[in-house]
């Protein structure tokens, strides 16, 4: 049965942390640094290292599972019913949102950076060759199979990329947000579990995780820059699960800005800077999600602090 007790659940959200960080170094330092050479996972496939690294993403939910059990709080409020026909417009927004706000950040980039826009694809095209695919054997032209590559994104990426991406909002938005909105009021909350959000990163950015290695500042920059996404894309999660009452429209989120955030880089002639753009983890592909953050803060959450 769940508990109330403010120091019980305090208690329970160390509890949480201290498995789901605790969990996430060890695999790292077990598992995927000894494998590591460079930016891909030794003897691995392209895929089977995605697969390694995105392991990880599994771990805030099975601190859930285990917080709850070792505590014996039970699952009455977990935070699953996905409360869908009362929310079909927060659902259409998790879905398309990410794809949307994606897209006007990358518009941006090129616009401040036309340079960097190469019609040819010449990156898109040396992305397929060193994952060891053969051009010569596509069934369509390369700006087709860009096509494809966006409609799948847009449409298709949030249920493509839901059982990983629940691995982590499971935890995120359907625990610890809802505990930590107990004890806070609601923009030191959207601080809080943002940072904790971008911290949990850490094992994986000091590696190259969305912003590679040797920039200035490595990796503490890196680390700060991954905190700051996280802080703005977390206050568009939040509003969607707060809103539903249920983290499945964060999970579909997520899913949808995974499958699309790197659909810019493919347009650039050499990849763009990640700590820039045009891949919404740069300041100027961030925008448009803080614009809509911002509004968000003003609005809604303020709302909630006051009540």
């Amino acid at each position: 049965m769940e508990s109330t007790n403010p120091k019980q659940e305090t208690k329970r959200i160390l509890l949480f942390l201290g498995i789901t960080f605790s969990l996430t170094w060890v695999y790292c330092l077990t598992v995927v640094y000894p494998l590591l050479r460079g930016d891909t996972l030794a003897g691995l496939p392209p895929i089977a290292a995605q697969l390694a690294v995105a392991a990880a993403m599994f771990f805030p939910s099975i601190g859930v599972l285990l917080t709850r059990l070792l505590t014996r709080e039970g699952f009455q409020n977990a935070w699953l019913h996905p409360h869908f026909k009362e929310n079909l417009k927060v659902y259409l927004a998790a879905w398309f949102g990410p794809g949307i706000l994606t897209l006007l950040g990358t518009g941006l980039y090129f616009l401040l950076f036309p340079h960097q826009f190469d019609p040819s694809l010449g990156y898109f095209k040396a992305t397929l060759e060193s994952a060891g695919g053969d051009l010569s054997t596509l069934p369509v032209s390369l700006p087709v199979l860009m096509l494809i590559q966006f409609v799948q994104a847009l449409f298709l990426a949030p249920a493509m990329n839901f059982f990983n991406c629940f691995g982590e909002e499971w935890g995120w938005r359907g625990y610890l947000l809802p505990k930590m909105a107990k004890k806070l009021s609601a923009i030191p909350t959207l601080l809080v579990t943002g940072v904790i959000w971008g911290l949990w990163h850490a094992p994986l950015t000091i590696v190259g995780h969305n912003y590679g290695t040797g920039y200035p500042g490595f990796p503490f920059a890196g680390i700060a820059a991954m905190c700051g996404f996280c802080i703005v894309l977390g206050i568009f999660l939040s509003w969607l699960t707060l809103k539903a009452q249920s983290c499945i429209p964060a999970v579909l989120a997520h899913g949808a800005i995974n499958g699309i955030a790197a659909i810019g880089i493919y347009l650039t002639a050499d990849g763009g800077d990640p700590f820039i753009g045009p891949a919404p983890t740069g300041t100027i592909g961030i925008l448009p999600f803080l614009a809509v953050a911002l509004a968000l803060c003003l609005s809604y959450f303020r709302k909630r602090s006051a009540a």
